[in-house]
C-alpha cells in the first residue's frame, strides 16, 4: 500500500507543487517592486478587496438566512427552492454578467422598462454578479454545517428557561464561529480570484484578476501575470489553512437529534416571501440570457429567431461543445478514480505517508484556477502535452481535485475500519475489498464526485484560459470570445448550451442512480 501512496504523492507533487514552484522561480523581484509601485496595481488591489469584502458579507448574510429557513421553517416546496438556488452553479460566472447586462445595462430590459439611470458597470455590477455567483455555494456549505447541529441542547435550554439570545451566545456561537469563518474566507477567495463577472461588468473598475487576464491573454506578459498570480495565492492559502484548522477541531463522532419544526403562520409567510425573492433574483439573469439567445438584434429588434443558434454553430459552438464533453467526461472518470483511491489510502490507513498524501490532496484547494493555469504555461511549455486536450484535462483534474477527495474521505471515515482487519484474516485482497464491499457502499459518493468534476469542467473559464488553443477550445471560452466580437446573442446561446448539457447530465446520472442503485 505504501507504494501506491508514494506514487500518488509523486503525481501530485508533479502536477501541483512543481508548477507553482516553477512560477515562483520565474518571477523577478525587480518586476515585483515595479509592480508594487504602480498606481494601476494598487488601485486593482483596493478594488478587488473592497468589492470582494462587500459581496462576501452580502452573500453570507443572504445564504445564512436562506439556509435557516430551509432547515428550520415549516414551509413546503423546500426541494424546489433548494433546486432553483443551485441552478446558477451550472453556468460560468461570466454568464451571470451577461444576464445582468441584458437586464440592467444601458439598454437593459429593466433599465428601459423602469427608466433606471443607475449604471450596472463598475463596483455595483461586480458586487451583484459576485453575490449571484457565490450565494448558491454559500448556501450549500452553510446548510451542511447547520444540518449537523445537535438540537437537543436547545431543547434542554428551553426547559431550563434560558432566553434565546443567551442560547445563541452560549450554544450556537461556539459551534458556528470557526466553520463560518472558514466558509466566509472560502466565499471571499472565490470572489477575489474570479475574473468572469469583473470582466463583463467591471468597466473602468479593474480588479486584480482582470488585470492579470489583460496582461497575460491580452498583452502576453506572462511574467507580470505570474507575479499577480502569486499575490492572488494569499487569500486562497489563508482559506486553506483555516479550513484545515476548523476541520481538524471538529468532532467526528456524535449523536444528532433533529429539530422538531413548529408551525408559525407569520414566520412561514415571511419565509415564503424570502425564498421566492432569492430564487427569483438568482434565476432572473438566466431567464434573461435565454431570452437573448432567441432575439434577432438586442435591443433594436426583439423578434424571435433561430439565427443566433445557426450562427453560433457556424462559428464553432458545436465543435467547442464536443471538446468540452470529451474534456469533462475524461476528467470526471480519471478524477473520480484518482480522488477515490487517494481518499481510501488516507482514510483507511495511518502513517506519515497517509498524512502527506492527505495534505497534498487538499493543497490544490489553495490554488486559484487562474494561478494554476499560468503556472502550467511556465511548467509545461514545450512539453508533449502543451496545447493538447491532455493539458486541459490535467489542469481541470488538479483544479477540482480537493472537493471530490473530501467527499470520498468523509464517506470512508463513516465506514467501520474493522473491514480491513476481517479481510486480512480471510485473505481477501485490498482490490477485492474495494470492488465488492466499499464501492457498493459508496455508490452515491462516487456519483457525487463524478457530477462535481463534470459540471465544473463544463463551466470553468479560469485555468483553461491559459492552456487552451483555438483547436481544442472548450465551449465556456466561446462566451468571452463571442462577447468581444459584440455577439451577445451568441454568447447567451452558448451559456444556455452549457446549462442544458449540465442539466441533462444530472438527469442521466439521477436516472441511473434511481434505476440501477438500490
Amino acid at each position: 500500500m505504501w507504494k501506491n501512496k508514494l506514487f500518488l504523492i509523486t503525481f501530485l507533487i508533479f502536477v501541483v507543487i512543481a508548477p507553482i514552484g516553477h512560477m515562483f522561480v520565474n518571477s523577478s523581484i525587480d518586476e515585483l517592486k515595479v509592480l508594487m509601485n504602480s498606481k494601476q496595481f494598487i488601485t486593482a488591489i483596493l478594488n478587488s478587496l473592497i468589492s470582494a469584502i462587500t459581496a462576501t458579507v452580502i452573500s453570507m448574510l443572504l445564504a445564512f438566512i436562506f439556509s435557516i429557513i430551509i432547515l428550520k421553517s415549516g414551509i413546503k416546496l423546500k426541494t424546489v427552492f433548494s433546486g432553483m438556488v443551485k441552478i446558477p452553479m451550472m453556468i460560468p460566472s461570466i454568464s451571470h454578467g451577461i444576464g445582468l447586462i441584458i437586464l440592467f445595462g444601458n439598454n437593459g430590459l429593466i433599465t428601459q422598462l423602469l427608466n433606471i439611470k443607475i449604471s450596472i458597470y463598475g463596483f455595483m455590477g461586480i458586487v451583484i454578479g459576485a453575490v449571484l455567483y457565490t450565494l448558491p455555494i454559500a448556501v450549500i456549505m452553510i446548510s451542511d454545517l447547520l444540518n449537523y447541529e445537535d438540537k437537543s441542547s436547545y431543547e434542554a435550554a428551553d426547559i431550563l428557561g434560558i432566553p434565546k439570545w443567551k442560547q445563541f451566545l452560549d450554544i450556537s456561537l461556539p459551534y458556528l464561529y470557526k466553520p463560518v469563518i472558514s466558509i466566509t474566507f472560502a466565499v471571499f477567495s472565490i470572489i477575489v480570484t474570479d475574473y468572469g463577472v469583473p470582466l463583463m461588468l467591471g468597466g473602468q473598475y479593474v480588479t486584480l484578476p482582470v488585470m492579470m487576464y489583460q496582461e497575460t491573454i491580452g498583452l502576453l506578459n506572462f511574467r507580470k501575470g505570474s507575479i499577480i498570480g502569486i499575490i492572488l495565492l494569499f487569500p486562497a492559502v489563508i482559506t486553506f489553512v483555516l479550513d484545515v484548522i476548523t476541520r481538524e477541531n471538529k468532532n467526528t463522532i456524535y449523536v444528532i437529534k433533529k429539530l422538531e419544526i413548529k408551525k408559525n403562520t407569520y414566520v412561514d409567510i415571511a419565509a415564503y416571501i424570502y425564498c421566492i425573492g432569492i430564487s427569483f433574483l438568482l434565476t432572473l439573469p438566466i431567464v434573461a440570457f435565454v431570452l437573448l439567445a432567441f432575439v434577432k438584434n438586442y435591443p433594436m429588434n426583439m423578434s424571435f429567431t433561430f439565427a443566433n443558434v445557426l450562427k453560433s454553430f457556424e462559428m464553432g459552438a458545436g465543435k467547442y461543445a464536443i471538446n468540452s464533453l470529451i474534456i469533462s467526461i475524461i476528467t470526471s472518470i480519471i478524477g473520480t478514480v484518482t480522488a477515490y483511491l487517494s481518499a481510501y489510502l488516507t482514510a483507511r490507513s495511518e502513517g506519515i505517508l497517509s498524512k502527506i498524501l492527505h495534505f497534498m490532496s487538499l493543497f490544490s484547494m489553495a490554488v486559484p484556477g487562474m494561478v494554476l493555469g499560468i503556472s502550467y504555461v511556465f511548467y509545461f511549455k514545450g512539453s508533449i502535452i502543451y496545447g493538447s486536450l491532455a493539458i486541459i484535462i490535467l489542469v481541470n483534474l488538479v483544479h477540482f481535485f480537493s472537493s471530490p477527495y473530501l467527499i470520498a474521505y468523509n464517506s470512508f471515515n463513516k465506514i467501520t475500519l474493522n473491514l480491513e482487519a476481517v479481510a486480512s484474516t480471510l485473505k481477501i485482497s485490498k482490490i477485492k475489498l474495494i470492488k465488492d464491499i466499499l464501492v457498493p457502499q459508496t455508490y452515491s459518493t462516487i456519483i457525487e464526485m463524478f457530477i462535481y468534476f463534470f459540471v465544473n469542467s463544463m463551466i470553468t473559464i479560469s485555468a483553461i484560459s491559459f492552456v487552451s488553443s483555438y483547436s481544442n477550445r472548450p465551449i465556456s471560452l466561446a462566451i468571452p470570445t463571442f462577447e468581444a466580437q459584440m455577439l451577445m446573442e451568441c454568447s447567451a446561446f452558448v451559456s444556455l448550451m452549457i446549462l442544458c448539457i449540465n442539466l441533462i447530465m444530472k438527469w442521466i446520472i439521477g436516472y441511473f442512480r434511481k434505476v440501477y442503485i438500490k
